[in-house]
């Protein structure tokens, strides 16, 4: 079967999901051209300022679409085969992920683009806010454990590809540490010289493609430390620069770095997208391999499909995005559909593209066993062979577009768990700042430099023994998040049964992220007859459970008690 229909029919059924349920959830919405946006109301020029859609669909889909959407359908096509991968993906992204993602939006529009936090707090109480913030936090946490030690794989050992040559992890450090000292400098000189963005973007963007080439011709290979492995060395490093990159200001890092990360994002998407409609590449991989995984640790299709592939088809972290930064931005209402929604479908576009590079893969390819983002760089390198690249340059592009997603998602989450910490202690100045950013990375360090053992006694990367965590707390946060929207429409919707729109998807990802959790609190918790034994894996997955569960005892007492709030919330503005 070739993967450009495979391909095709997804980027059409995804189409017809806009264009049909989307339109629905708009009119359900009770969406109003004429309804003034908090970003025209409280324009400032700062956080409040519109901005037309075709830009801000950029915005927001370089924010949310990260490594989330590549190594979730990848981890899950290998374990179950495609089919099932792709068919989440697809079903999830239109009815639950892009629910998700356009409810939060309209939500925080409908509140002077205030956060679904704080949502949660005026329609349901401060304790359930509370709450919630220590449930992101925590969610933010496994966030930055996960990405952190995916990406410092990255930077380790050596892949010798098909035809003899060799990339080197040493040199994808190089490359790494070169694209993000660049973007200090383009961020100084539009900052302190006045330099034109377009001047800067034609300077530096080619340079990002110079540190590419010459990452492999000196390769940085890292020396253990301190009893600390090459690996988790790396795992530090990486955790340092999420602390710089949190407390430093926006314009010497963050803003820069992003605007040229937005070029690779497309880039890689243009890549797959040239390879699949004329690399004539046909499924090798199996359809579907079973209702349970193989392999030392063997997972069950259900729940495990829906919390390893979590991006791709819904993803709680997109609340914190959709309600914090983009919805200041948006210019109109129905602006939202085409922004939350369809970024979110977008996005599955995404996960598709970076499950075809399993679809390519026969059962018995050696690197079925390699990590995610080394088959997603091979992947990318295959479909740009088409345009006769280098397979060795292809795949070097491949692991640093990889990089560039996760670099966006952990300063994000970084500054994220900065700002709630703060929220909650009440932590001010430089002092609270450094303080709040030491605990949201010190708590990832613990966990990185950790020897842990698997089955077979060998050790196991850290990123893959708390992906599955990530992946529950990720869809539970977005459980939580279509929660608050749920009570939000009961108590303010005007179109009865309108909150069973995230209702629905509410319990289902309620069902699928707590029973993966308790799959890993049960065993640990039968162990105690046995003699104690500390797993902080386990513990933390209980606490988890507990937050989740005291939020939704919240929201029960409120769907009792039916509270009344007038608000305009569905009805068309006044003329």
């Amino acid at each position: 079967m070739s993967i450009l229909l495979i391909a095709g029919l997804s980027a059409l059924a995804l189409g017809v999901g806009y264009v049909t349920y989307g339109r629905y959830l708009s009119r359900l919405l009770g969406i109003d051209a004429d309804r003034p946006t908090p970003a025209m109301e409280m324009r400032d020029g700062i956080d409040y300022e519109p901005i037309p859609p075709k830009f801000l669909i950029g915005q927001h889909f370089s924010a949310i679409a990260a490594a989330g959407p590549i190594v979730g359908p990848i981890l899950a096509g290998i374990m179950f085969g495609w089919l099932p991968a792709l068919l989440w993906i697809l079903l999830g992204s239109i009815f639950i992920g892009g629910v998700h993602d356009m409810t939060t939006l309209v939500a925080s529009l409908r509140h002077k683009a205030r956060s679904i936090a704080e949502i949660i707090r005026e329609h349901m109480t401060r304790r359930s806010y509370l709450l919630f913030l220590s449930f992101v936090w925590i969610a933010l946490v496994y966030v930055i454990v996960a990405f952190t030690d995916v990406t410092a794989q990255s930077f380790v050992g050596q892949q010798t590809l098909e035809d003899g040559s060799v990339v080197s992890g040493g040199g994808i450090a190089t490359s790494s540490l070169l694209y993000l000292a660049l973007p200090i400098v383009m961020g100084l000189l539009l900052h302190k010289a006045k330099l034109p963005l377009s001047i800067a973007t034609a300077i530096f963007l080619p340079l990002v493609g110079v540190a590419i080439w010459i990452g492999q011709k000196i390769p940085l290979n890292m020396p253990g430390f301190l009893g600390l492995t090459p690996l988790q060395v790396w795992d530090i490093l990486l955790l340092i620069y999420c602390y710089v990159a949190s407390i430093v200001p926006l314009w010497i890092l963050l803003q820069p770095r992003g605007h040229l990360g937005g070029y690779f994002l497309f880039a890689a998407i243009a890549a797959g997208a040239i390879g699949i409609l004329f690399g004539g590449r046909t499924v090798e991989y199996p359809a579907f391999l079973g209702w349970t995984s193989g392999g030392d640790s063997p997972k069950s299709l259900f729940p495990f499909l829906f919390i390893t592939v979590a991006c791709g088809a819904c993803s709680g972290f997109h609340a914190i995005v959709a309600s914090g930064t983009t919805s200041k931005q948006v210019r109109r209402e129905p602006d939202a559909q085409p922004v939350g929604y369809g970024s979110m479908l977008l996005e599955a576009m995404v996960a598709v593209m970076a499950l075809s590079c399993v679809m390519m893969l026969s059962p018995t390819d050696t690197l079925i066993k390699g990590t995610p983002n080394l088959i997603y760089a091979s992947g990318i390198s295959r479909f740009l062979g088409v345009l006769h690249i280098n397979p060795a340059l292809g795949v070097c592009f491949g692991l640093m577009a990889f990089t560039t997603f996760v670099y966006d998602t952990l300063d994000v989450c970084t500054r994220l768990g900065r700002y709630i910490l703060q929220e909650v202690t009440g932590w001010q100045g430089w002092k609270g700042r450094a303080m709040a950013t030491l605990l949201t990375t010190g708590v990832p360090a613990l966990f990185v430099t950790r020897t842990i053992l698997g089955p077979d006694g060998k050790a196991m990367p850290a990123w893959k023994v708390f992906w599955n965590l990530f992946g529950s707390s990720n869809q539970l946060l977005a459980a939580l998040s279509l929660l608050g929207v749920t009570v939000w429409l009961l108590r303010t919707s005007k179109i009865r049964g309108a909150w069973v729109v995230t209702a629905v998807p509410t319990a289902f990802m309620y069902l699928m992220s707590v029973w993966s959790l308790l799959l890993v609190v049960v065993p640990w918790l039968r162990s105690f007859g046995k003699g104690f034994r500390f797993d902080l894996v386990a513990l933390v997955a209980l606490i988890l459970i507990a937050l989740a569960f005291l939020l939704l005892i919240e929201a029960l007492r409120i769907f009792w008690r039916r509270p009344s709030q007038p608000e305009e919330v569905l009805q068309p503005a006044a003329a």
